[in-house]
Formats: C-alpha cells, sequence, structure tokens
C-alpha cells in the first residue's frame, strides 16, 4: 500500500486519545512511506493527522468540496490540496488516489465514507482493504451491528470480512497488506444472490 484514504472526524472531542491516536497514525503512515489521502481539513482529527504526517515527511493529499474551503477550514499546507464540486466527487477521488481505506474515529460524515468503501467492495467497484482503528472501544458498536448484519444474513458470508478492524494500528496495517479480495456482487449469478 503506497498510499491510504483516511477518514477521520473534523471535531476535536475532549477526550485526547483521539487527537493523539490521530497524531500516531499519520507520523507512522509518513514513517513507513506510506501516503495520505483524507478530507482537506485542518480541524479536529483531520488537522492533528495531516500536521502529524507532514512534520515527519509524508504526503498528505487532501481533497474538500468547494462549499467547505474556508479560510479556516481548508488545509493549505497539504503536499496537495485537490478542490472539487462536492462529496461524491470527493469519495471517488478517495478511491481514485488510495490503495486502501482506513477509518479512525470519527462523526456522521466518516461513517458515510467508512460505508460507502465497505458497499462499493462489496458490489465490486474497486477491491481495496478497507480497515477501522478501533480506538479506545469507540466502535465496539459498530463492529457488533456489522456482526448482526452478517448473522442475520443480509450480510454474505465473503462480504463479512470486507471490515477489518482492530485495536492495534501495525496489527491492521498488516491485516489490510495481506487482504485477499472476495467474490464481488458484480461477478455472481443471480442464483449465488
Amino acid at each position: 500500500m503506497k498510499r491510504l484514504a483516511v477518514y477521520c472526524g473534523s471535531a476535536t472531542p475532549a477526550d485526547p486519545a483521539f487527537v493523539e491516536c490521530a497524531r500516531m497514525v499519520g507520523r507512522t503512515l509518513a514513517e513507513r512511506g506510506i501516503g495520505i489521502v483524507y478530507g482537506g481539513g485542518r480541524l479536529g482529527l483531520m488537522g492533528a493527522l495531516a500536521n502529524s504526517a507532514l512534520a515527519a515527511g509524508g504526503e498528505v493529499i487532501g481533497v474538500i468540496p468547494q462549499a467547505l474551503v474556508l479560510p479556516e477550514v481548508a488545509h493549505r499546507g497539504c503536499t496537495a490540496l485537490e478542490v472539487v464540486a462536492n462529496m461524491h466527487e470527493r469519495k471517488a477521488r478517495f478511491t481514485d488516489l488510495a490503495d486502501g481505506f482506513l477509518t479512525l474515529p470519527g462523526g456522521v460524515g466518516t461513517m458515510d465514507e467508512l460505508w460507502e468503501a465497505i458497499s462499493w467492495a462489496q458490489l465490486g467497484y474497486h477491491a481495496k482493504p478497507v480497515g477501522l482503528l478501533n480506538v479506545a472501544g469507540y466502535y465496539d458498536g459498530l463492529i457488533a451491528f456489522a456482526d448482526h448484519m452478517a448473522a442475520t444474513g443480509f450480510v454474505r458470508d465473503d462480504h463479512a470480512r470486507i471490515l477489518i478492524h482492530d485495536t492495534d494500528l501495525d496489527t491492521l496495517l498488516a491485516r489490510m497488506e495481506g487482504y485477499t479480495p472476495h467474490r464481488a456482487i458484480f461477478s455472481m449469478k443471480a442464483d449465488d444472490l
């Protein structure tokens, strides 16, 4: 993986563990020579991730919708900052530019990005690993819900393995590197569905 799309919040939660995690991820990816594609903001976890990676000499490509390009929001210190028309174009650029997806804690926008990456993998729009770093138990409920969707039959067994999650970044990255793409829905026959 030469470049990862990193999804995370633009908020700064009260618990400093989340900001420290974003800094650690930015620094670690830069030290490993893995470039970052992210939402292009300078606030919250986004800013902590980007600043840490840049300080460690890493590549950071921001992709931000025009509506969010405000002097106090856009991170103008990125290696590159792409301004796109809307959120749909932003997510498509993440997929085009990255070799995989890594999700850190975040809110509704982060969830939108994560679930679209999973959905697109399931369908066959991409065959890239989708990782989730579960910091301080933040995603325990989401992981349980993903397991519940599979257990009730709304997610096929092969597709239940698309989401790779761990509490340790090194382990998660190793698992993402070893990801074997599943059988995509686009390649299935009606009887398989």
